[in-house]
Protein backbone atom coordinates (compact mmCIF):
# COMPACT_ATOMS: atom_id res chain seq x y z
CA UNK A 1 0.00 0.00 0.00
CA UNK A 2 1.55 3.21 -1.22
CA UNK A 3 1.09 6.07 1.39
CA UNK A 4 2.41 8.73 -0.08
CA UNK A 5 1.73 12.05 -1.84
CA UNK A 6 3.56 14.72 -4.09
CA UNK A 7 2.52 18.32 -3.58
CA UNK A 8 4.06 21.42 -4.72
CA UNK A 9 7.14 19.47 -5.22
CA UNK A 10 7.39 18.00 -2.03
CA UNK A 11 7.17 14.36 -1.30
CA UNK A 12 5.32 13.47 1.69
CA UNK A 13 5.63 9.96 2.92
CA UNK A 14 3.97 8.34 5.57
CA UNK A 15 4.70 5.60 7.74
CA UNK A 16 1.75 3.85 7.99
CA UNK A 17 -2.26 3.84 8.90
CA UNK A 18 -1.82 5.73 12.14
CA UNK A 19 0.55 7.73 11.01
CA UNK A 20 -1.32 8.98 8.05
CA UNK A 21 -4.91 9.22 10.51
CA UNK A 22 -2.45 11.73 12.60
CA UNK A 23 -0.92 13.85 9.88
CA UNK A 24 -4.46 14.37 8.31
CA UNK A 25 -5.97 15.70 11.80
CA UNK A 26 -6.91 19.83 12.46
CA UNK A 27 -4.01 21.39 14.44
CA UNK A 28 -4.25 20.24 17.97
CA UNK A 29 -1.71 20.93 20.75
CA UNK A 30 -1.98 17.49 22.59
CA UNK A 31 -1.06 15.78 18.76
CA UNK A 32 1.81 18.35 18.81
CA UNK A 33 2.80 17.02 22.68
CA UNK A 34 2.62 13.67 21.48
CA UNK A 35 4.85 14.41 18.33
CA UNK A 36 2.39 12.79 15.79
CA UNK A 37 0.95 16.18 14.46
CA UNK A 38 1.88 16.90 10.47
CA UNK A 39 5.01 19.50 10.62
CA UNK A 40 3.18 22.22 7.88
CA UNK A 41 -0.55 22.68 6.62
CA UNK A 42 0.89 21.13 3.48
CA UNK A 43 2.15 18.08 4.96
CA UNK A 44 -1.56 17.72 6.64
CA UNK A 45 -3.20 18.20 2.56
CA UNK A 46 -0.80 15.42 1.61
CA UNK A 47 -2.04 13.44 4.02
CA UNK A 48 -5.69 14.25 3.68
CA UNK A 49 -5.12 13.76 0.24
CA UNK A 50 -4.39 9.67 0.67
CA UNK A 51 -6.17 8.86 3.20
CA UNK A 52 -9.53 10.19 0.94
CA UNK A 53 -8.13 7.18 -1.34
CA UNK A 54 -8.13 4.80 1.51
CA UNK A 55 -10.59 1.73 2.02
CA UNK A 56 -12.94 0.94 4.90
CA UNK A 57 -11.35 -2.57 4.48
CA UNK A 58 -7.77 -0.83 4.85
CA UNK A 59 -8.55 0.69 8.04
CA UNK A 60 -10.22 -2.06 9.91
CA UNK A 61 -7.33 -4.16 9.21
CA UNK A 62 -5.15 -1.50 10.85
CA UNK A 63 -6.80 -0.41 14.03
CA UNK A 64 -4.80 2.30 16.60
CA UNK A 65 -4.02 -0.72 18.93
CA UNK A 66 -4.01 -4.39 17.93
CA UNK A 67 -6.77 -6.51 18.58
CA UNK A 68 -4.69 -9.24 20.57
CA UNK A 69 -3.23 -6.55 22.67
CA UNK A 70 -6.51 -4.19 23.52
CA UNK A 71 -9.50 -5.64 24.70
CA UNK A 72 -11.18 -2.00 23.32
CA UNK A 73 -10.11 -2.88 20.06
CA UNK A 74 -11.82 -6.03 20.24
CA UNK A 75 -15.00 -4.97 21.56
CA UNK A 76 -15.23 -2.46 18.70
CA UNK A 77 -14.23 -5.25 15.65
CA UNK A 78 -16.75 -8.12 17.56
CA UNK A 79 -19.46 -5.43 17.52
CA UNK A 80 -18.87 -4.57 13.61
CA UNK A 81 -22.06 -5.51 11.23
CA UNK A 82 -21.00 -8.42 8.91
CA UNK A 83 -23.63 -7.61 6.57
CA UNK A 84 -23.84 -4.07 6.53
CA UNK A 85 -19.62 -4.12 6.23
CA UNK A 86 -19.73 -6.54 3.36
CA UNK A 87 -21.73 -4.04 1.59
CA UNK A 88 -19.05 -1.02 2.91
CA UNK A 89 -15.42 -2.14 2.86
CA UNK A 90 -14.38 -1.35 -0.68
CA UNK A 91 -15.52 2.00 0.11
CA UNK A 92 -12.92 4.44 0.22
CA UNK A 93 -12.56 7.21 2.88
CA UNK A 94 -13.26 10.28 0.12
CA UNK A 95 -16.34 8.24 -1.08
CA UNK A 96 -17.98 7.43 2.18
CA UNK A 97 -17.29 11.88 2.97
CA UNK A 98 -19.29 12.13 -0.10
CA UNK A 99 -22.04 10.10 0.78
CA UNK A 100 -22.70 11.34 4.05
CA UNK A 101 -23.00 14.61 2.80
CA UNK A 102 -25.44 13.98 -0.31
CA UNK A 103 -28.69 15.15 0.00
CA UNK A 104 -29.83 11.86 -0.84
CA UNK A 105 -28.56 10.09 1.90
CA UNK A 106 -30.97 9.67 5.17
CA UNK A 107 -30.30 9.62 8.88
CA UNK A 108 -32.04 6.39 8.68
CA UNK A 109 -29.55 5.21 6.16
CA UNK A 110 -26.43 6.38 8.08
CA UNK A 111 -27.42 4.76 10.96
CA UNK A 112 -28.03 1.23 9.24
CA UNK A 113 -24.36 1.57 7.61
CA UNK A 114 -22.90 2.88 11.06
CA UNK A 115 -23.54 -0.84 11.85
CA UNK A 116 -20.50 -1.91 9.53
CA UNK A 117 -18.66 0.53 10.91
CA UNK A 118 -15.33 0.54 13.07
CA UNK A 119 -13.72 3.72 15.06
CA UNK A 120 -10.84 4.37 13.33
CA UNK A 121 -13.31 4.77 10.02
CA UNK A 122 -15.50 6.91 11.76
CA UNK A 123 -12.22 9.46 12.83
CA UNK A 124 -10.91 8.93 9.33
CA UNK A 125 -14.24 10.06 7.37
CA UNK A 126 -14.13 13.10 10.52
CA UNK A 127 -10.54 14.53 9.31
CA UNK A 128 -11.99 15.36 6.00
CA UNK A 129 -15.00 17.47 6.82
CA UNK A 130 -15.61 20.84 7.54
CA UNK A 131 -17.35 22.47 10.79
CA UNK A 132 -19.86 22.85 8.46
CA UNK A 133 -19.87 19.50 7.29
CA UNK A 134 -19.37 17.91 10.42
CA UNK A 135 -22.59 20.14 11.74
CA UNK A 136 -24.57 19.02 8.71
CA UNK A 137 -23.70 15.57 8.84
CA UNK A 138 -24.72 14.73 12.69
CA UNK A 139 -27.80 17.34 11.81
CA UNK A 140 -28.94 14.33 9.83
CA UNK A 141 -28.88 12.07 12.78
CA UNK A 142 -31.33 11.21 15.53
CA UNK A 143 -30.41 9.36 18.39
CA UNK A 144 -33.77 8.98 20.42
CA UNK A 145 -33.26 6.91 24.36
CA UNK A 146 -35.35 6.88 26.65
CA UNK A 147 -35.09 6.45 31.11
CA UNK A 148 -37.81 7.95 32.78
CA UNK A 149 -38.09 10.53 29.50
CA UNK A 150 -36.62 10.54 25.98
CA UNK A 151 -33.93 12.21 24.60
CA UNK A 152 -33.13 12.82 21.29
CA UNK A 153 -36.21 13.77 19.51
CA UNK A 154 -35.93 16.25 16.56
CA UNK A 155 -36.63 19.46 17.94
CA UNK A 156 -35.69 19.32 20.87
CA UNK A 157 -32.28 20.20 23.35
CA UNK A 158 -32.08 19.05 27.01
CA UNK A 159 -29.74 20.22 30.12
CA UNK A 160 -27.79 18.35 32.52
CA UNK A 161 -28.46 20.32 35.95
CA UNK A 162 -25.08 20.26 37.49
CA UNK A 163 -25.67 21.35 41.27
CA UNK A 164 -21.83 20.81 42.23
CA UNK A 165 -20.55 22.10 45.90
CA UNK A 166 -16.97 21.70 47.07
CA UNK A 167 -18.23 19.66 50.06
CA UNK A 168 -20.82 18.09 48.85
CA UNK A 169 -23.56 19.97 51.08
CA UNK A 170 -26.29 17.88 50.22
CA UNK A 171 -28.64 21.38 51.38
CA UNK A 172 -26.50 23.54 49.14
CA UNK A 173 -26.48 20.97 46.33
CA UNK A 174 -30.77 21.10 46.72
CA UNK A 175 -31.06 24.93 46.16
CA UNK A 176 -28.48 24.55 43.38
CA UNK A 177 -30.94 21.75 42.09
CA UNK A 178 -34.18 24.15 42.81
CA UNK A 179 -32.79 27.07 40.98
CA UNK A 180 -31.45 24.83 37.89
CA UNK A 181 -35.05 23.26 37.62
CA UNK A 182 -36.31 26.77 38.01
CA UNK A 183 -34.91 27.79 34.58
CA UNK A 184 -35.83 24.40 33.23
CA UNK A 185 -32.14 22.59 33.48
CA UNK A 186 -32.40 19.28 34.33
CA UNK A 187 -34.58 17.20 31.43
CA UNK A 188 -31.20 15.33 30.71
CA UNK A 189 -30.00 14.17 34.05
CA UNK A 190 -29.97 15.92 37.74
CA UNK A 191 -25.97 14.62 38.01
CA UNK A 192 -23.18 15.67 40.65
CA UNK A 193 -19.84 15.44 40.79
CA UNK A 194 -18.75 14.59 44.50
CA UNK A 195 -15.95 15.78 45.81
CA UNK A 196 -16.24 12.81 48.25
CA UNK A 197 -16.49 9.42 46.41
CA UNK A 198 -17.32 7.49 49.59
CA UNK A 199 -20.44 5.49 49.56
CA UNK A 200 -21.93 7.29 52.77
CA UNK A 201 -21.78 10.56 50.70
CA UNK A 202 -22.55 9.49 47.32
CA UNK A 203 -25.66 7.19 49.37
CA UNK A 204 -26.84 10.72 50.39
CA UNK A 205 -26.81 12.65 47.74
CA UNK A 206 -28.75 9.90 45.37
CA UNK A 207 -31.38 9.62 48.17
CA UNK A 208 -31.67 13.57 48.24
CA UNK A 209 -31.87 13.94 44.42
CA UNK A 210 -34.40 10.95 44.43
CA UNK A 211 -36.34 12.08 46.84
CA UNK A 212 -36.47 16.28 44.88
CA UNK A 213 -37.59 14.14 41.89
CA UNK A 214 -40.22 11.76 43.55
CA UNK A 215 -42.25 14.81 45.73
CA UNK A 216 -42.10 17.14 42.48
CA UNK A 217 -42.87 14.31 40.13
CA UNK A 218 -40.08 15.28 38.07
CA UNK A 219 -40.03 13.29 34.41
CA UNK A 220 -35.97 13.00 34.66
CA UNK A 221 -33.38 11.09 36.34
CA UNK A 222 -30.63 11.10 39.08
CA UNK A 223 -26.66 10.18 38.59
CA UNK A 224 -24.04 11.07 41.14
CA UNK A 225 -20.34 10.93 39.17
CA UNK A 226 -18.37 8.82 41.55
CA UNK A 227 -16.18 6.09 40.20
CA UNK A 228 -18.19 3.23 39.04
CA UNK A 229 -17.48 0.61 41.88
CA UNK A 230 -19.19 3.30 44.03
CA UNK A 231 -21.90 3.56 41.92
CA UNK A 232 -22.39 -0.28 42.16
CA UNK A 233 -22.43 -0.69 45.46
CA UNK A 234 -24.61 2.27 46.07
CA UNK A 235 -26.96 0.32 43.85
CA UNK A 236 -26.06 -3.01 46.21
CA UNK A 237 -27.12 -1.22 49.49
CA UNK A 238 -30.41 0.10 47.77
CA UNK A 239 -29.63 3.18 46.89
CA UNK A 240 -32.58 4.85 44.20
CA UNK A 241 -29.56 5.49 41.20
CA UNK A 242 -31.10 6.51 37.74
CA UNK A 243 -28.39 6.86 35.41
CA UNK A 244 -25.02 4.74 35.66
CA UNK A 245 -22.04 6.71 35.35
CA UNK A 246 -18.40 6.40 34.56
CA UNK A 247 -15.72 7.98 32.29
CA UNK A 248 -14.04 6.41 29.43
CA UNK A 249 -10.91 6.17 27.64
CA UNK A 250 -10.14 4.54 23.80
CA UNK A 251 -7.58 2.35 24.94
CA UNK A 252 -7.30 -0.83 27.50
CA UNK A 253 -4.41 1.08 29.16
CA UNK A 254 -6.23 4.36 29.35
CA UNK A 255 -9.05 2.48 31.08
CA UNK A 256 -7.25 1.20 33.47
CA UNK A 257 -5.67 4.49 34.38
CA UNK A 258 -9.43 4.90 35.23
CA UNK A 259 -9.36 1.81 37.56
CA UNK A 260 -11.87 0.01 35.21
CA UNK A 261 -12.08 -2.32 32.68
CA UNK A 262 -14.44 -4.57 30.28
CA UNK A 263 -15.55 -7.06 33.01
CA UNK A 264 -16.17 -4.30 35.41
CA UNK A 265 -18.75 -2.01 32.90
CA UNK A 266 -20.20 -5.08 32.00
CA UNK A 267 -20.75 -5.80 35.92
CA UNK A 268 -22.06 -2.27 36.40
CA UNK A 269 -24.82 -2.99 33.11
CA UNK A 270 -25.89 -5.63 34.83
CA UNK A 271 -26.48 -4.37 37.84
CA UNK A 272 -28.17 -0.85 36.32
CA UNK A 273 -30.62 -3.14 34.29
CA UNK A 274 -31.10 -4.85 37.74
CA UNK A 275 -31.38 -1.94 39.99
CA UNK A 276 -31.59 1.36 38.29
CA UNK A 277 -34.94 3.78 39.57
CA UNK A 278 -35.57 5.01 35.70
CA UNK A 279 -37.79 2.60 33.54
CA UNK A 280 -35.13 2.75 30.79
CA UNK A 281 -34.41 0.31 28.60
CA UNK A 282 -31.44 3.16 28.26
CA UNK A 283 -29.42 3.32 31.83
CA UNK A 284 -25.87 4.22 31.27
CA UNK A 285 -24.36 7.79 31.46
CA UNK A 286 -20.64 7.92 30.07
CA UNK A 287 -17.91 11.11 29.85
CA UNK A 288 -14.93 11.40 27.58
CA UNK A 289 -13.03 13.82 26.29
CA UNK A 290 -9.74 14.93 23.48
CA UNK A 291 -6.51 14.19 25.20
CA UNK A 292 -7.50 11.89 28.14
CA UNK A 293 -5.50 8.61 26.38
CA UNK A 294 -2.36 11.45 26.45
CA UNK A 295 -2.37 11.86 29.46
CA UNK A 296 -2.44 8.72 30.51
CA UNK A 297 0.02 7.63 28.43
CA UNK A 298 -2.31 5.70 26.72
CA UNK A 299 -2.52 6.74 23.27
CA UNK A 300 -0.32 4.08 21.55
CA UNK A 301 1.66 6.64 19.13
CA UNK A 302 -2.32 7.47 18.01
CA UNK A 303 -3.68 11.10 17.50
CA UNK A 304 -6.64 12.38 19.56
CA UNK A 305 -9.53 11.88 17.32
CA UNK A 306 -8.87 8.28 16.78
CA UNK A 307 -8.62 7.40 20.02
CA UNK A 308 -11.98 9.60 21.22
CA UNK A 309 -13.83 7.69 18.62
CA UNK A 310 -12.63 4.72 20.34
CA UNK A 311 -14.00 5.67 23.03
CA UNK A 312 -17.54 6.14 21.43
CA UNK A 313 -17.36 2.63 19.62
CA UNK A 314 -16.64 1.29 23.61
CA UNK A 315 -19.84 2.96 25.21
CA UNK A 316 -21.76 1.64 21.94
CA UNK A 317 -21.85 -1.86 23.84
CA UNK A 318 -23.80 0.27 26.66
CA UNK A 319 -26.75 1.71 24.70
CA UNK A 320 -26.54 4.73 26.70
CA UNK A 321 -28.69 7.13 27.65
CA UNK A 322 -26.54 10.02 27.29
CA UNK A 323 -22.76 10.41 26.20
CA UNK A 324 -21.19 13.93 26.97
CA UNK A 325 -18.27 15.14 25.56
CA UNK A 326 -16.17 17.17 28.10
CA UNK A 327 -14.59 19.58 25.41
CA UNK A 328 -12.14 21.77 26.41
CA UNK A 329 -12.06 20.37 30.07
CA UNK A 330 -8.59 18.22 29.71
CA UNK A 331 -6.95 21.66 29.15
CA UNK A 332 -5.02 23.81 27.20
CA UNK A 333 -2.33 21.27 26.65
CA UNK A 334 -4.77 19.28 24.67
CA UNK A 335 -6.56 21.66 23.13
CA UNK A 336 -5.00 25.12 23.54
CA UNK A 337 -7.63 27.60 22.47
CA UNK A 338 -11.43 28.15 21.37
CA UNK A 339 -9.95 27.61 17.56
CA UNK A 340 -9.42 23.81 18.70
CA UNK A 341 -12.18 23.41 21.45
CA UNK A 342 -14.50 24.27 18.57
CA UNK A 343 -13.24 21.86 16.28
CA UNK A 344 -13.29 19.28 19.12
CA UNK A 345 -17.24 20.09 19.85
CA UNK A 346 -17.98 19.62 16.42
CA UNK A 347 -15.94 16.53 15.74
CA UNK A 348 -17.13 14.60 18.62
CA UNK A 349 -20.74 15.24 18.24
CA UNK A 350 -20.90 13.75 14.78
CA UNK A 351 -18.33 11.12 15.87
CA UNK A 352 -20.53 9.79 18.98
CA UNK A 353 -23.82 10.58 16.50
CA UNK A 354 -22.32 8.39 13.76
CA UNK A 355 -21.03 5.48 16.08
CA UNK A 356 -25.01 5.41 17.10
CA UNK A 357 -24.56 7.43 20.55
CA UNK A 358 -26.95 9.93 22.08
CA UNK A 359 -24.50 12.85 22.55
CA UNK A 360 -24.18 15.81 24.64
CA UNK A 361 -21.45 18.54 24.89
CA UNK A 362 -19.79 19.74 27.98
CA UNK A 363 -18.83 23.31 26.09
CA UNK A 364 -16.69 24.65 28.32
CA UNK A 365 -12.67 25.46 29.24
CA UNK A 366 -10.24 25.40 32.01
CA UNK A 367 -9.47 29.18 33.56
CA UNK A 368 -6.05 28.59 31.76
CA UNK A 369 -7.32 27.82 28.26
CA UNK A 370 -7.12 30.73 25.70
CA UNK A 371 -10.72 31.32 25.74
CA UNK A 372 -13.87 33.30 26.57
CA UNK A 373 -17.42 32.79 27.72
CA UNK A 374 -18.31 34.61 24.28
CA UNK A 375 -16.43 32.19 22.24
CA UNK A 376 -18.02 28.97 24.48
CA UNK A 377 -21.55 30.23 23.71
CA UNK A 378 -20.37 30.29 20.11
CA UNK A 379 -19.64 26.31 20.10
CA UNK A 380 -23.09 25.82 21.78
CA UNK A 381 -24.85 27.57 19.23
CA UNK A 382 -23.06 25.29 16.29
CA UNK A 383 -23.79 22.32 18.38
CA UNK A 384 -27.89 23.23 19.38
CA UNK A 385 -28.19 24.14 15.40
CA UNK A 386 -26.17 20.70 14.48
CA UNK A 387 -28.63 18.88 16.73
CA UNK A 388 -26.58 17.68 19.87
CA UNK A 389 -28.89 16.25 23.24
CA UNK A 390 -27.98 18.17 25.60
CA UNK A 391 -25.57 21.03 27.21
CA UNK A 392 -24.42 21.82 30.69
CA UNK A 393 -26.53 23.62 33.23
CA UNK A 394 -24.25 25.24 35.91
CA UNK A 395 -24.94 27.95 38.43
CA UNK A 396 -23.72 31.02 36.56
CA UNK A 397 -21.35 28.85 34.15
CA UNK A 398 -18.96 28.79 36.96
CA UNK A 399 -18.52 25.64 38.63
CA UNK A 400 -16.63 26.43 41.74
CA UNK A 401 -15.67 22.82 42.41
CA UNK A 402 -14.12 21.90 38.98
CA UNK A 403 -12.79 25.23 38.81
CA UNK A 404 -13.88 25.21 35.26
CA UNK A 405 -16.14 27.68 33.06
CA UNK A 406 -19.23 25.90 31.25
CA UNK A 407 -23.17 27.00 30.25
CA UNK A 408 -25.29 28.17 32.65
CA UNK A 409 -28.80 26.99 33.77
CA UNK A 410 -30.37 29.79 31.33
CA UNK A 411 -28.52 28.97 28.36
CA UNK A 412 -30.21 25.97 27.47
CA UNK A 413 -33.50 28.27 27.54
CA UNK A 414 -31.44 30.86 25.19
CA UNK A 415 -30.75 28.41 22.72
CA UNK A 416 -34.33 26.69 23.07
CA UNK A 417 -35.74 30.62 21.91
CA UNK A 418 -33.33 31.37 19.16
CA UNK A 419 -33.01 27.55 17.34
CA UNK A 420 -36.90 26.76 17.82
CA UNK A 421 -36.22 24.19 20.51
CA UNK A 422 -38.52 22.51 23.42
CA UNK A 423 -37.08 21.10 26.06
CA UNK A 424 -37.48 16.85 26.53
CA UNK A 425 -41.43 16.46 26.17
CA UNK A 426 -41.95 14.54 29.22
CA UNK A 427 -39.96 17.28 31.35
CA UNK A 428 -42.23 20.55 29.38
CA UNK A 429 -45.22 19.08 30.21
CA UNK A 430 -44.36 18.99 33.43
CA UNK A 431 -42.65 22.68 33.27
CA UNK A 432 -46.02 23.58 31.49
CA UNK A 433 -48.11 22.36 34.39
CA UNK A 434 -46.06 23.89 36.89
CA UNK A 435 -46.86 27.54 35.35
CA UNK A 436 -43.01 27.50 34.73
CA UNK A 437 -42.92 27.54 30.88
CA UNK A 438 -45.56 28.66 28.92
CA UNK A 439 -45.52 28.08 24.42
CA UNK A 440 -42.04 27.11 24.75
CA UNK A 441 -41.04 29.99 26.79
CA UNK A 442 -39.85 30.20 30.79
CA UNK A 443 -42.94 32.43 32.42
CA UNK A 444 -42.31 35.18 34.86
CA UNK A 445 -42.32 32.60 37.96
CA UNK A 446 -39.22 31.01 36.26
CA UNK A 447 -35.70 31.29 37.74
CA UNK A 448 -36.80 31.65 41.33
CA UNK A 449 -35.88 28.64 43.24
CA UNK A 450 -37.87 29.53 46.14
CA UNK A 451 -40.61 28.39 44.28
CA UNK A 452 -39.99 25.06 45.13
CA UNK A 453 -40.15 25.76 49.33
CA UNK A 454 -44.01 25.67 48.24
CA UNK A 455 -44.04 21.68 48.71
Amino acid sequence: MQLAATLFGTRYQFRDIKDLLAKANEEKSGDRLAGVAADSAAERMAARFVLSEVTLETLRANPAVPYEEDEVTRVIDDGVNEAVYAEIKGMQVGELREWLLADTTTGEMIRRLSNGLTAEMVAAVTKLMSNLDLMLAASKIKIVKHANNTIGLRGTLASRCQPNNQTDSVEGIRAAVYEGLSFGSGDSVIGINPSDDSLGSVSRLLEMTHEVITRWEIPTQNCVLAHVSTQMEAMRHGAPVGLVFQSLAGSQKGNESFGIDVGMLDEAYALAKRYSVATGPNYMYFETGQGSELSADAHHGADQVVMEARCYGLAKRYDPFQLNTVVGFIGPEYLYDSTQITRAGLEDHFMGKLTGISMGADVCYTNHARSTQNELENLAVLLGAAGVNFIMGIPMGDDSMLSYQSSSFHDAPSLRQLLGLRPLPEFEAWMEGLGLLRDGRLTEKAGDASFFLSR
